[in-house]
């Protein structure tokens, strides 16, 4: 059964994305691996542009542990889609994303999922808690109600 398309109101943060020429593959639409590279994309973008994370130098990285995603619409080239983020979680040290694809100029989700990270220490690989000023900065785009508006 297919599930529910999200709604493009239900995420505080959109992240656009022009899709290239070697996201289609051989059937002629967009390979369902770079959802998840989209997903990926959007989230890191969230963590850059609204906590300041410093990829290349903070003491800690997100690592990911699990991703899933529900294919509900074709996507292909050339398209500018729309990734919406918001937080389903904040853990000690993880983030939970609800994320979902949007092609331009629609409200209804063209895929859907989830994609979790783990902050660890760079060097050691430990999990470590998420810094006070991240919280803060990311507290923002948690999910106001926790069941989404669905159509």
């Amino acid at each position: 059964m297919k599930p529910q398309a999200k709604l493009k109101e239900n995420y505080p943060f959109i992240f656009p994305i022009q899709t290239r020429w070697s996201d289609n593959d051989i059937y002629g639409h967009v390979n369902n691996v770079n959802y998840y590279s989209f997903f990926d994309s959007a989230a890191n973008a969230l963590l850059i542009q609204k906590a300041h994370f410093d990829i290349h130098h903070s003491p800690i990285i997100g690592l990911v542990v699990s991703s899933s995603c529900q294919f509900l619409q074709e996507l292909c080239y050339p398209e500018v889609i729309e990734v919406g983020v918001a937080i389903k979680r904040m853990g000690n040290s993880s983030l939970e994303y609800d994320l979902a694809i949007f092609k331009a100029n629609q409200n209804r989700a063209a895929a859907q999922g989830q994609f979790i990270h783990v902050f660890v220490d760079r060097e050691q690989r430990k999990s470590t808690p998420i810094p006070m000023n991240m919280r803060q900065a990311l507290h923002t785009f948690m999910q106001v109600e926790p069941d989404q508006k669905f159509v």
